[in-house]
């Protein structure tokens, strides 16, 4: 039997490569506890699962694996599964003489071993877990103290009353992970508010003060961490006798540093839970006190909290305590107290007036800003940080000169460190170089943070002048972090520059060419509104500047979605193409149709990223929506219903289905009923199970685009192909889908031609979406006649003019010259109101939709929140960009991709005669399956 030989050749793999793993974890891990240990007893345990045949025909093995109940009984752990085995750590697994892994590196259990692992099946969880935590192993009392809030959910009477105190005794002398598990299931207990307050503070918050002072950093800050979540909800009466008392003395000199450093965190967060005078009367010395302790981690730790403080105590104790304290610490001796004093100075500017920032602040800050460059560079990287939000701060107390000297600084910070690069090897480096570089690259970093508040500080009418330099340097940066942090304060940049928005079109195009992906994806996160600015802001002025770099637009464009759909990122590209729905607003409609929509067809067809799919068919669903030519939009419909919905993969047949969804939602539903209904139906014949289940799905959304009477008719098809699955289908999964739809159909209501009540706010928006593609059919038709029009004229003025030279010749001088008013005046008179009618429809268009536009962009992006909708109201395309291409001036139907063949003959359906027109073009080697609209109605 195959299956023999399969399974025989998986255990000799197993015993072969089993302690090698193991082996090589430990070596990895460094110890045969915490995560090696877990990792080696789960290899373990799916090696250990017997195997049995599952009784096919083809051999498959499948796994028969202890119950989860069963497990955790016999391992003594009801709360939560437990190791397996007891791995024995033995001589070292690596052989000196060949490199290589010796076998027996592992030891079995023991019958001793395994008989302390068991637990009886028939003992509580309370029971259980008093248990193991008074006689088991230490990582089953680990898990015990994890499933410690389940326990306070289930029977918390009996979890304090028993387990509570034997956790307690196990803390004395747990290990570090077992401390570290109790933090946080003594926090997560707090937050799911198991327990009244009153309870929790009798029951847990003597036990959290004990270990604060824990020889461990790492658990002494995780018990920390958890008290000050513990204060924000104790009473004050609690906070002060079991708190605040017992700080007195943990603050002193005589305390170890860690002990003074907690109690500063613990004295910055009761500053807001008393009044005034406790504040002045007990915690204020305390403070005094830690600001001048004899130890620099002490005053550093405590001038962080002074932001804290002063925002508890108010600004006129700001002002006499802890300015000063600020001032004394701005010039400590130590570097990082320095800077702490800096920060929190920074983050207390809005408290103080202006006296007190032009005449203590700012020398301080001026003063420190001058020495960093000497002092410690590692200061650099805290100032750039905080650079935007002092210059704002300062604002109103720089004089013109100390205003420019800030500017040059903030200049200067970024471009540090760019003059010492010259491409040299990593390997070949001092480290301490490499780590300077890293240091440097962090400043530009900040710098790039900082550069929205850096153009409000010089004006952004000055940023031409001042600024635009940096920006170039910022955008062209070596470093990938830098142009990470342009490319997403972009937008801020174009919103402040406004109508100078066009000095940063090259920089637009350079980040979309940028060959990091993280930079492209860092600036398409905005890219809609980014480009709404640049083609909307400031076409008054200065229009002729605005077009100088626009031509790269479309091809950085075009080539940022290919080298995005060339990476392994894909929701890179699927947000990309989700943002691209913005350039129906942004470009016109033809460079739209010959460069982008055929890429979106061949993304729906060929990549192997389902949501990088839907994307393009909705975006491409968009373009389909605002396209201002009808023979353009009918060579799309054709497209979509042969290649997709009549395509000879099921795969393309499944997103036919998508965009059909697509459809329903961002057109109306005559539109759909007409181009789409008749194709969606038909795929009730498919071959293919998956298509003909999400088909099934899709059928409510579908019904729903009918209206009675007008589509009578085709309620009836509906019926019939419904009717037809439920009597031929015969995939079981299918059958019961379609049970379950005719349940939905049946119960569905239908939509009148007339406005009902109960669907008016749907019927009112989807006469909305209507009314505009009548109007963009209506607005390319007088176009046309208006370039028709115009042709005419400009004949006819020449015309005129020469007969009416004739006349004068031929006339006496004294008679004067006529002009037979009819012949005249009938022509200039249809074309006066040609040209009104076009003036009208077009203010209509820029004016009547703004009201629905909300409404319509809320069904568009029902279903995909993260997809972009043009507004309606860009239909006449006031604010399009026009790019100089001539390729798109000459561009006529011969000129097309292959795939669009002029002139198309699209399946239709009409809603008032009952009938579909049949499909007269097409592909000669259509499959027969691909039967003519007209014959599957038959």
């Amino acid at each position: 039997m195959a299956g023999g030989g399969e399974r025989t050749s998986q255990k000799a793999m197993l015993a072969v490569f089993l302690p090698r793993i193991k082996c090589a974890l430990w070596a990895v891990l460094g110890s045969e506890n915490g995560p090696y240990k877990l990792s080696i007893e789960i290899i373990e345990a799916v090696a250990s699962c017997q195997e049995v045949s599952d009784g096919t025909d083809d051999g498959r093995l499948c796994r028969k694996t202890p119950s989860a109940t069963a497990v955790q009984s016999n391992l003594g752990l009801g709360i939560a599964p437990v190791p397996l085995t007891v791995l024995k750590r033995a001589d070292s697994p690596f052989s000196e003489k060949c490199g290589g892994f010796e076998e027996g590196a592992t030891q079995k259990e023991t019958p001793e071993e395994i008989e302390r692992l068991t637990v009886d099946e028939d003992l509580s969880d309370i029971e259980r877990a008093v248990y193991l935590l008074s006689a088991g192993q230490d990582i089953q009392g680990t898990s015990v103290i994890a499933n410690l809030p389940v326990l306070m959910r289930q029977n918390p009477t009996e979890t304090l009353r028993r387990v509570l105190p034997k956790v307690r005794e196990v803390l004395h002398v747990a290990s570090v992970e077992m401390q570290l598990t109790a933090a946080v299931s003594f926090l997560t207990i707090l937050q799911e508010e198991s327990v009244p307050v009153h309870t929790y503070a009798h029951s847990f918050l003597q036990i959290i003060l004990l270990h604060l002072e824990h020889r461990d950093t790492g658990v002494s800050n995780a018990w920390l961490e958890t008290l000050l979540s513990v204060i924000e909800v104790l009473p004050k009466e609690t906070l002060r006798h079991e708190i605040l008392n017992p700080l007195v003395s943990k603050a002193q000199l005589s305390q170890t540093i860690q002990s003074r450093l907690v109690s500063c965190k613990i004295l910055g967060k009761l500053s807001n839970k008393f009044d005034i005078n406790t504040i002045k009367r007990e915690i204020l010395p305390l403070v005094k006190s830690l600001c001048q302790d004899v130890e620099y981690e002490v005053r550093s730790c405590m001038c962080r909290q002074l932001e804290t403080i002063a925002q508890g105590i108010g600004t006129e104790l700001t002002k006499s305590v802890v300015l000063p304290e600020l001032i004394e610490l701005s010039r400590d001796e130590g570097s990082s107290v320095r800077l702490a004093a800096f920060e929190t100075l920074v983050n207390l500017l809005d408290i103080f007036d202006t006296d007190d920032r032009s005449q203590t602040i700012l020398p301080l800050v001026k003063s420190f800003c001058e020495k960093s460059f000497k002092a410690d560079e590692s200061i650099l990287v805290s100032l750039s940080f905080y650079l935007g939000k002092l210059c704002h701060g300062l604002y109103g107390t720089f004089t013109p000169d100390q205003h420019l000297r800030f500017l040059e600084f903030y200049k200067k910070l970024c471009t540090l460190g760019l003059q010492q690069e010259n491409g040299h090897n990593e390997s070949q480096v001092p480290p301490q170089i490499l780590e300077q570089e890293k240091k440097y690259t962090s400043v530009r970093k900040n710098c790039a943070y900082n550069l929205p508040a850096m153009i409000v500080f010089v004006d952004p009418k000055n940023f031409h002048m001042e600024l635009y330099s940096t920006f170039f340097c910022l955008c062209h940066d070596p470093e990938v972090p830098v142009r990470y942090t342009i490319a997403i304060c972009f937008y801020e940049v174009s919103k402040l520059l406004n109508s100078g928005v066009y000095l940063i079109h090259k920089e637009l195009i350079t980040l979309l060419q940028d060959e990091s992906l993280e930079v492209l994806d860092a600036l398409i996160d905005h890219l809609p509104e980014i480009l709404e600015l640049m083609s909307t802001v400031g076409e008054n002025s200065v229009q002729e500047n605005k077009l100088t770099s626009l031509p790269d637009l479309i091809p950085a464009l075009t080539a940022a979605e290919q080298r995005a759909a060339a990476s392994l990122k894909w929701r890179t590209h699927e947000k990309l193409l989700q943002k691209y729905a913005c350039l129906p607003h942004v470009i016109s409609s033809d460079q739209i149709y010959y460069r982008f929509l055929q890429r979106m067809f061949t993304i729906m067809m060929t990549n192997n990223v389902l949501p990088v799919q839907k994307a393009a068919s909705r975006t491409l669903c968009i373009f389909l929506r605002y396209n201002r030519k009808q023979d353009q939009r009918h060579e799309v419909i054709q497209k979509l219903i042969e290649q997709l919905g009549q395509g000879k993969s099921y795969w393309n047949r499944l997103r036919f289905l998508d965009t059909c969804e697509f459809i329903i939602e961002i057109f109306s539903k005559s539109f759909f009923c007409k181009y789409f209904f008749l194709p969606a139906i038909e795929l009730t014949h498919d071959p293919v199970a998956n298509v003909r289940m999400k088909l099934c799905y899709l059928l409510p959304k579908v019904k729903s685009t009918l209206k009675i009477p007008a589509d009578k008719h085709l309620l009836q098809q509906l019926e019939m192909c419904v009717r037809k699955l439920l009597c031929q289908e015969k995939d079981k999964d299918v059958l019961a889908i379609v049970k379950r739809t005719v349940l939905e159909l049946d119960r569905m209501e239908m939509s009148m031609d007339a406005f009902q009540k109960k669907f008016y706010e749907k019927d009112l928006l989807d006469q909305e979406k209507e009314r505009e593609e009548l109007l963009l059919l209506e607005m390319e038709q007088l176009e046309k006649e208006k370039q028709q029009n115009d042709g005419r004229s400009s004949n006819d003025k020449i015309f005129e003019k020469k007969r009416r030279d004739t006349k004068t010749q031929s006339l006496p001088k004294a008679l004067p010259v006529s002009v037979p008013g009819p012949s005249s005046n009938t022509p200039s008179t249809s074309k006066e109101i040609k040209k009104s009618k076009l003036i009208r429809s077009q203010s209509f268009n820029n004016q009547g939709f703004h009201a629905k536009y909300g409404n319509l962009e809320k069904c568009v992006n029902k279903s995909s929140p993260a997809a972009y909708v043009p507004p309606v109201s860009v239909l006449p395309k006031t604010s399009v960009i026009s790019l100089p291409d001539d390729s798109f001036r000459t561009r006529s139907a011969s000129s097309a991709p292959p795939s669009f063949s002029p002139n198309p003959q699209l399946p239709s359906t009409s809603r008032g005669t009952g009938s579909a027109d049949a499909k007269s073009g097409g592909s000669k080697d259509v499959q027969p399956r691909k039967a003519t609209l007209k014959s599957r109605k038959s």
